[in-house]
């Protein structure tokens, strides 16, 4: 059960994450959506933690690599990545990098002071804060394009803004790439069309729920590992890199609805026909139905109805 969860009202949210506490500031009074933690960060992160010991997420093969977080916001899923070891640029829209400089600038000394106590905790990486906004070619040049790994939580919520993300990771990453996305469903659209744009330039694995921490994760909330698609006559993915594939499976019949095998995103439990009250109704009650004294469902799914009530359409590019 967890003690305490985000919601959009706070100024903030504490996050015990890898033996360090981090306070990560928000601003419930701002109109942009980039500002506050949403939960799948929160997923990505404690994801992160439990799987930091061995396989492909492990420390040691995390140490040193270079990391881009699309779409950071508050810089949470940023900071996981550079308490492993990673050097890390967090990016964003320009009226978001005052709240995510002060976060990075916050958590990252403090985390810097302990480590440097206790060694045990692995040695903590670099973090930069830089604007872009998906599409630019400026500011795609400014960061140093490729990286090893190009991450991003909750960055979509429209159609029209897909195909320009899908573009940046693309001029973001090398052949040996590798693209980690948190995806909370909320639009059949948004989805479908997010499905077939990265199935058309990568491969998709999306992560168990059972690789995930068990109090921090959601049926409505998944995880995708996605590589760039090897052009004929190149050498695949996993012939350069044999760590692949010891976190996560292929999706397969078992685990999504025949009509959406190999999606990238998997069907779920609730759709979305009717008025928007309606709508929200069908995902308490759908969600609150799975566990019923889970603190962290409870609060979750209150935000989302307020947010949904209050008609806040996000619209983050």
């Amino acid at each position: 059960m967890i003690d305490r969860f985000n919601t959009p009202q706070t100024d903030g949210i504490e996050v015990d994450l890898l033996g360090h506490s981090l306070l990560i500031k928000q601003d419930p009074n701002s109109k942009h959506l980039g500002t506050t933690v949403w939960d799948s960060s929160l997923v990505f992160v404690k994801f992160l933690e439990r799987n930091c010991k061995k396989g492909e997420f492990s420390r040691a093969k995390l140490a040193g690599k270079r990391v881009i977080e699309l779409g950071a916001g508050c810089g949470l899923a940023g900071l996981g990545m550079a308490l492993l070891g990673c050097d890390v640029v967090v990016s964003d829209q320009i009226e978001v990098l005052p709240l995510l400089l002060r976060n990075v600038e916050r958590n990252l000394s403090r985390a810097k002071y302990a480590a440097a106590d206790n060694s045990y905790m692995g040695s903590i990486g670099k973090v930069d804060v830089a604007e872009l906004d998906w599409g630019n070619e400026t500011h795609i040049a400014a960061v140093s394009p490729p990286f090893d790994y190009i991450i991003g939580t909750d960055v979509v919520y429209k159609e029209q803004y897909i195909e320009p993300l899908i573009n940046t990771i693309l001029a973001l990453a090398g052949p040996k790439t590798t693209v980690l996305l948190g995806y909370e469903f909320r639009s059949s659209g948004v989805r479908e069309l997010l499905s077939e744009l990265c199935q058309k330039h990568f491969s998709v694995k999306r992560v168990l729920h059972s690789k995930m921490d068990p109090k921090y994760q959601h049926p409505d909330i998944d995880l995708y590992i996605m590589r760039v698609l090897q052009k004929p006559g190149e050498d695949s993915f996993e012939k350069q890199d044999g760590s692949a594939g010891n976190v996560v499976d292929q999706l397969d019949e078992s685990e999504v609805s025949g009509e959406d095998d190999g999606e990238c995103v998997s069907q779920q439990n609730v759709t979305e026909s009717g008025t928007p009250i309606e709508n929200v109704q069908r995902q308490l009650e759908a969600s609150l139905s799975v566990s019923k004294d889970s603190v962290f469902e409870t609060r979750r799914q209150g935000s989302l109805a307020a947010r949904l009530l209050s008609d806040i359409v996000p619209s983050r590019p």
